[in-house]
């Protein structure tokens, strides 16, 4: 189940805005009433209803699976510096393309985890 945020972020991104702080906040009272808008300050663009937050769900589901899939890659990622010295040594070695280490690092983690 998408969170609400997620949800949100999709909501505004339909209508042209953006997630801003100053112009919303969620807020869990620890009730099990779960997570609700606590402030909604958007100029032209109502505080979604409950329906319209619904509707959400499959394409939040989406955004956060395919984020999940992001974060693992960037664990699996070697640091930054030993990727330059990767495409370095490939380079020295005229492998510039598909059959230097760090393309086969990079694919490697990507057919690891693929977005779907």
């Amino acid at each position: 189940m998408a969170t609400l945020k997620t949800k949100i972020k999709l909501f505004l991104e339909a209508n042209s805005k953006t997630w801003d702080k100053d112009k919303v906040s969620l807020q869990d009272n620890s009730d099990g009433n779960g997570t609700f808008i606590a402030l909604w300050n958007y100029d032209g663009l109502e505080k979604p209803t409950d329906e319209q937050i619904a509707s959400y769900e499959t394409a939040g589901n989406t955004a956060e699976a395919a984020q999940a899939v992001l974060n693992k890659r960037a664990g699996e990622y070697k640091q930054l510096k030993e990727q330059l010295d990767l495409l370095y040594h490939d380079m020295v070695a005229d492998k510039g393309d598909k059959t230097g280490e760090w393309f086969k690092h990079i694919k490697a983690v990507k057919d690891a985890n693929p977005k779907e």
